[in-house]
């Protein structure tokens, strides 16, 4: 069976996007269990920071290895380097600083959850960036229901009212600078290749993170044990094969036919975070999960390309 068979068959399809959204969703309690074997605290972001810019760095290089594998050209396209310092900034840089700031104060529920308003955040953006994807009824709905979902995620507690900290903010504004970063790598992507695009931009927001990181916490302060290798190798194996993978199903399939499983991610968080954290999933956190995933279903579908192709997680 060739590639494109596969991936365009039914089981095929469904087979490799339920199995990159669970990749994804594992980032959440992986992250959260780096950094209690690693001794990283909710106070020590320069550690935080040097930590998510070796994951992404790795990533990056098992990105070119990929296409190196594809008999693709890794070598620098002239001109492309303003695009990738700009979608770097925002995906990679801003989002992960923010990110693994704010799920040091947040559970693996929280995080989550609350990455899932990403989807939102595009709905938003695009409505003022594309003129052929303006906000309906229908998005509005679906907006409505996902920020309702993620001001209960706020409280880990189960308490009925929103509890937001420095965590919570956080992960927003990572949220919102991932569909930012998103969208603007949709418009680089027109003249510059996917897969070459979110190497090269990952490797340039990985080298500023690990600059930050490091002059704050020097460059090898981690005593890495087998354990806590294999986390950091899987962590970055997740965002480069989550990538490659979910870009291979928008290239055999429509848009929304793949968006559509997006949703499953912050499932897949939650249950994950459950499992291996061994967090409690209380009545207001499946509530809100519930509203996240419906909102989710109800924007992202088959005409939203803009959000679908903003959304290729590559680096959750």
């Amino acid at each position: 069976m060739n590639a494109q068979r596969f991936f365009t068959g039914r089981m095929g399809l469904i087979a490799t996007a339920v199995f990159v959204c669970l990749l994804w969703g594992s980032a959440f309690p992986f992250i959260k269990l780096s950094y209690s074997l690693l001794s990283i605290g909710k106070a020590e972001s320069s550690k935080q920071i040097l930590f998510a810019g070796y994951r992404f760095f790795i990533a990056s290089v098992m990105l070119l290895i990929f296409l190196v594998s594809k008999r693709q050209s890794i070598r620098c396209v002239k001109g492309s380097l303003p695009a990738l310092l700009q979608v770097g900034l925002f995906q990679t840089t801003l989002q992960y600083i923010l990110f693994y700031i704010g799920l040091s104060y947040s559970t693996g529920i929280e995080g989550s959850i609350i990455t899932g308003s990403g989807t939102f955040f595009s709905v938003i953006l695009a409505h003022y960036m594309y003129a052929n994807d303006r906000m309906s009824w229908r998005k509005v709905i679906g907006l409505t229901l996902g920020f309702i979902g993620v001001v209960l995620a706020s409280n880990p507690s189960g308490e009925w009212k929103p509890s937001f900290g420095l965590g919570e903010f956080a992960l927003l504004i990572a949220a919102f600078s991932n569909s930012l970063g998103g969208i603007l790598a949709k418009n680089k992507a027109a003249k510059l290749d996917t897969v070459y695009l979110t190497s090269y931009q990952m490797m340039l927001g990985s080298v500023v993170m690990l600059i930050i990181g490091g002059s704050g916490a020097g460059y090898l302060p981690f005593h890495f044990t087998t354990v806590t290798f294999m986390y950091l190798l899987y962590l970055a194996f997740l965002s480069a094969a989550g990538f490659a993978l979910w870009n291979t199903l928008l290239k055999y399939n429509k848009v929304g036919k793949v968006s559509m499983y997006f949703f499953l991610v912050p499932v897949f968080g939650v249950l994950q975070s459950v499992l291996f954290l061994g967090e409690t999933l209380h009545s207001v956190i499946f509530m809100s999960l519930v509203l996240v995933v419906a909102g989710i279903i109800v924007v992202n579908n088959k005409d939203n390309s803009v959000i679908a192709n903003a959304k290729p997680q590559a680096q959750r």
